[in-house]
């Protein structure tokens, strides 16, 4: 049969995936092999006949083999980042407010490596004890509260078209969360267990960069643990300074101990971020714009050491986990983590400051049922003791609106 250019099969994939050779599907679909090659490479459409042949000797149905290309449906969505230029690129959707946003999967973007909730806890153990770039706002430049200066309050113009390839309705019912802590990736696997329709998209973010998506309505939470010492307020003089035109609401995750990860036993015997130019300890920093980065320069501030006095002061990584693996392989000997993070990687912890993780939301985005679904968790029992679990966490407030801005 003449090809329909517009018909795509699956056939090579279905039947290498079934571990079949051509010729042993032939044989049972009663076809010549020849003319499996032909229809897997595209050459030829299949007869109606042939068709429901194939399907029945894979064990599947016909709209799994073959499909037309117009029937994937399109939408107009605004890409949040950067994109391969002049090729097609893979994306992540989500309905946020009226628009749609597409998440480029490029790079380590493409990838997640995320925190599993656990099934149970051990009590004892031997041996243990009991394709356009939109415009970013520029980084955050400075510790001050209103030196960033407002952040965008609209996403960008440039759109993109988007071949859906999952239902429609899957992605309406997806919630986006920005945000720094593995954490987050626990609460969305456990959210999705106790809504199996619900899906959550998280992606890692820096505080500040988390709230400037925010503010560009690329996602509808922002994690933040920002402290502003001149308050002495975590994260509203922030969200204050950056909203513009709209109102968020600020709920509570928990409280988490932030300090130095050091190798076990802390063999250098750091006990203040002095004690890192003391004895000459590599570190590595987070980004500019992040709360552990604003924490480790408030604390050399406090005892009167220069930042670039400190080795290894301008080697960035960008997650809590790409700290603990530098210590862990030797490339640094200490970097600014939290508590849970060190007994993650069974890493020595020096206590620094207590920070209280928000997450900040559109007022608007609370009358959203994916966005509900996603709160209706955060007081459950289950969800607390995931957290206590993990070590260095007080989520005796989880849940709590402390500030409406």
């Amino acid at each position: 049969m003449k090809l329909d250019v517009n018909l795509c099969n699956n056939l090579k994939s279905i039947r290498t995936r079934l571990g079949m050779s051509q010729q042993e599907l032939a044989n049972i679909a009663g076809v010549t092999r020849q003319s499996i090659g032909g229809v897997e490479l595209g050459q030829y459409a299949p007869s109606v006949a042939m068709s429901l042949r194939l399907a029945k000797a894979l064990g599947c149905q016909v709209e799994d083999l073959f499909w037309f290309e117009e029937d994937l449906p399109e939408v107009e969505a605004i890409l949040a980042g950067s994109a391969p230029k002049q090729q097609q690129s893979r994306v992540s959707l989500a309905r946020v407010g009226d628009q749609w946003i597409a998440y480029p999967l490029v790079g380590n973007d493409a990838f997640r490596i995320e925190m599993i909730p656990a099934d149970g806890e051990t009590v004892a153990m031997d041996g243990f004890p009991g394709i356009s770039k939109l415009p970013l706002a520029s980084e955050v430049a400075s510790n001050e509260p209103h030196s960033e200066g407002k952040a965008q309050s609209q996403i960008g113009t440039n759109k993109v078209q988007v071949r859906l390839l999952d239902d429609i309705d899957k992605l309406h019912n997806t919630v986006v969360i920005a945000g720094c802590t593995p954490v987050l990736s626990l609460l969305a696997r456990a959210t999705e267990r106790w809504h199996p329709k619900l899906r959550i998209h998280y992606r890692f973010a820096h505080s500040g960069a988390a709230l400037r998506s925010l503010c560009r309505g690329e996602v509808h939470i922002a994690g933040m643990h920002l402290y502003d010492a001149d308050t002495g307020e975590h994260n509203i003089p922030f969200v204050r300074s950056a909203l513009t035109g709209k109102s968020a609401v600020l709920i509570t995750l928990g409280v988490w101990e932030e300090g130095l990860l050091v190798p076990p036993g802390n063999p250098m015997g750091v006990k203040t971020v002095s004690d890192l130019v003391k004895f000459g300890a590599t570190i590595v920093t987070h980004e500019v714009g992040s709360g552990s980065r604003m924490l480790l320069e408030r604390k050399l501030q406090e005892e009167g050491v220069p930042l670039h006095k400190v080795k290894g002061s301008d080697h960035i990584v960008h997650s809590h986990q790409d700290v603990a693996l530098s210590v862990v392989s030797g490339i640094a000997d200490a970097g600014i983590s939290t508590a849970s993070i060190a007994t993650a990687f069974g890493l020595g912890f020096i206590p620094l400051h207590r920070a209280r993780y928000d997450l900040v939301i559109i007022k608007e985005y609370l009358e959203e049922e994916p966005v509900k679904q996603f709160l209706s968790i955060l007081g459950h029992q289950l969800v607390r003791s995931q957290l206590e679990i993990l070590g260095g966490y007080d989520t005796s407030n989880i849940g709590e609106v402390v500030a409406n801005i």
